[in-house]
């Protein structure tokens, strides 16, 4: 796979699944854009990236539930490379609690998980198009059934209006040669839990006992299907969900 002078412009960028999203796509030689909240983490990130084929990387600190911040995401790239050829859509929020913790909780979930990939997408689309580029939800298999054991009621609730986003996307951008897919994985060690106030190591090991596979999902795992799905080698995959989870869905 060589991304050689494309652009890919991830969010949620300064760990877990995007930083080692970001790091797989610089090993392929691509340009990248890495937004988040943390700058400090990002530069140390960029830094890692830049080592891998001395292309140095975009930083942009973006908050993804504000409008203003993803319209800059966009400008910066357009004004320092021209042209967008991928959005990873990975930002998002781990929200603990059920339908009766009240409205709060679940505006939170759809404006950070779902609202921000669809404005971002709908901004990155023009750009796209020029490149036939693609996107790539980072979504969850909390959108397929509730997560066992722990209330995450409005998380659930956004992750499967993000594979909706996905599939109504994929065909609304079809005919301008935009492909749109996801990445749902299981539990993942990353930095998730700890953001929602999990204790990560319990969590890993219970959860790891259960899974068919035996072991939680590696994050650098979910960048390596990410990075797959964006590639030419995906070229007539798009509307498509994809679940990588060790066999948790069969459990």
């Amino acid at each position: 796979m060589d991304f050689c002078n494309k652009v890919v412009v991830i969010t949620g960028a300064s760990g877990g699944i995007g930083a080692d999203a970001a790091l797989t796509f610089a090993k392929h030689s691509a340009k990248l854009v890495l937004a988040a909240r943390n700058e400090s983490k990002l530069i140390d990130i960029a830094s890692k990236c830049e080592k891998q084929k001395q292309i140095k990387p975009l930083i942009i600190r973006a908050d993804v539930s504000k409008g203003d911040d993803l319209r800059n995401i966009i400008a910066e790239t357009i004004k320092t490379f021209g042209r967008i050829d991928v959005l990873v859509n990975n930002a998002g929020q781990g929200i603990k609690g059920n339908v009766l913790d009240g409205i709060e909780l679940y505006d939170t979930a759809m404006n950070v998980n779902v609202r921000s990939a669809y404005l971002l997408t709908s901004l990155a689309a023009p750009y796209l198009a020029e490149s036939k580029g693609n996107v790539v939800n980072v979504s969850s298999v909390a959108s397929l059934r509730p997560i066992k054991d722990i209330s995450f009621t409005a998380y659930c609730v956004s992750k499967a209006a993000l594979d909706q986003l996905t599939k109504c996307a994929a065909l609304d951008l079809s005919r301008k040669g935009i492909r749109v897919n996801s990445v749902n994985p299981g539990c993942t060690r990353s930095n998730f839990l700890e953001s929602a106030g999990l204790d990560a190591k319990l969590v890993y090991g219970k959860r790891s006992e259960a899974l068919p596979l035996g072991k939680v999902v590696e994050s650098d795992e979910v960048a390596d299907l990410i990075v797959y799905l964006a590639s030419d080698r995906a070229r007539s995959i798009t509307g498509s969900v994809y679940v990588i989870d060790n066999g948790e869905m069969l459990v």
